[in-house]
């Protein structure tokens, strides 16, 4: 197999004096990784993992019961395992982040309050209306330029309930910020955040679909976050690598009356222990390697700004999501830029008019940089 720019890489180097073993040497390793890189390179999102070998044995070896009559075991332990990790008295198992998070919000409220949440979370743009047709309440969004919203801008969106306005029945919050870049949250916002609402009376809620990528890049224990809040959720099957499966944690009570909602919106599941199994392998064995994922997110968002095609600042990298913007040149939009980079065998998102998503996860090997680079750049030049 030869790269196509073979040809090019020998003669620059011959011109550059290289010894013949020098030559030899960067040409295998060359050949190597173009051997190594896979016709399709899919970085839409940390949760297209497959399952590691640990979560498929456990999946054929665990025990497992009826969850909708509370007798899985394995479910149990995975919920016992998480609340303890978490600091929380208990936890409930759901299918996917979007149930926990409109779960989370129809059990804090009633219909006709209002949920404060940043204007650009996954629970205001991702998640289908779902505060208004789940939970029959509406939104108040604040901004997120940082990836999270400012205490002054919080504390003007608290509502008293009256004859002409709705209460406020919750805050929502997001760590680490899928839209914003997976930025972190600093604890000091959260915690400023959480004494305002909770000196009025109100719950917060927060979607940590990523919170354990928080808190690898911070360095702050999960329970510090959790401390802040009265509900959180996190997924499984984003970079924990579980095929499905998130965690809702909060006191007893709540999870309880949370249970009976999820029931409500159809996620009782049966032997679901087969999932849970996977979701205490990643709980085990997944966590501290989201480092990895975080460092080669770094690495590949200087890879894109050496390119020179691409606007993006690195320092904005903070965990496994690497957000840039198409040149002025483009003629396309990033519609047209994910279809062109699919023809050259990369996978991306788009996220507004002129922004490209790029996920890192344990599925993807860093020496593939150089080919998602190179894919990126015909992808713009084919909608140049």
């Amino acid at each position: 197999m030869r790269h196509p720019n073979d040809g090019v890489f020998i003669a620059s180097a011959l011109l550059s004096h290289l010894s013949y073993n020098e030559l030899f040497n960067q040409f295998w390793f060359r050949m190597e990784i173009t051997m190594q890189t896979p016709d399709i390179i899919d970085l839409m999102s940390d949760t297209v993992t497959r399952p590691t070998p640990a979560m498929r044995e456990a999946m054929a070896t665990c025990e497992v019961g009826d969850d909708v009559f509370d007798s899985d075991p394995t479910v149990k332990k995975l919920q016992n395992l998480a609340a303890e990790m978490v600091g929380a008295e208990a936890a409930l198992w759901l299918p996917t982040g979007t149930m926990a998070n409109q779960v989370a919000v129809a059990t804090h409220t009633h219909p006709g309050q209002e949920v404060i949440a940043s204007k650009w979370s996954h629970i205001v743009m991702y998640e289908l209306g779902g505060v208004g047709w789940n939970s029959l309440c509406q939104l108040c969004t604040v901004p997120d330029n940082s990836g999270w919203p400012l205490s002054e801008d919080v504390v003007d969106c608290f509502k008293e309930e009256g004859d002409h306005t709705p209460g406020t029945g919750l805050l929502c919050l997001e760590n680490t910020h899928n839209r914003r870049g997976g930025r972190v949250m600093p604890i000091e916002i959260l915690a400023e955040n959480g004494r305002l609402a909770h000196e009025r009376k109100v719950p917060i809620h927060l979607d940590g679909a990523r919170i354990w990528n928080a808190s690898i890049a911070s360095g702050v224990p999960v329970p510090e976050y959790f401390s802040h809040v009265d509900s959180m959720m996190f997924c499984l099957s984003k970079g924990l690598a579980s095929p499905a499966g998130s965690i809702l944690l909060g006191q007893s009570d709540f999870i309880v009356r949370a249970r009976r909602m999820r029931k409500r919106f159809g996620g009782g599941l049966r032997q679901v222990g087969i999932l849970a199994a996977c979701g205490i392998v990643s709980l085990i064995e997944m966590i501290d390697r989201l480092a990895d994922d975080h460092r080669n997110a770094k690495e590949l968002a200087h890879a894109i700004l050496d390119s020179g095609a691409m606007a993006i600042d690195p320092d904005t990298v903070e965990t496994n999501i690497v957000i840039f913007t198409l040149p002025d040149r483009c003629k396309g939009d990033a519609v047209a830029f994910s279809e062109a980079a699919r023809e050259e065998g990369l996978l991306v998102t788009y996220m507004g008019r002129k922004l490209i998503r790029m996920v890192t996860h344990c599925d993807f090997n860093p020496a593939w940089i150089p080919a998602v680079v190179e894919r990126t750049l015909k992808a713009v030049g084919k909608i140049s």
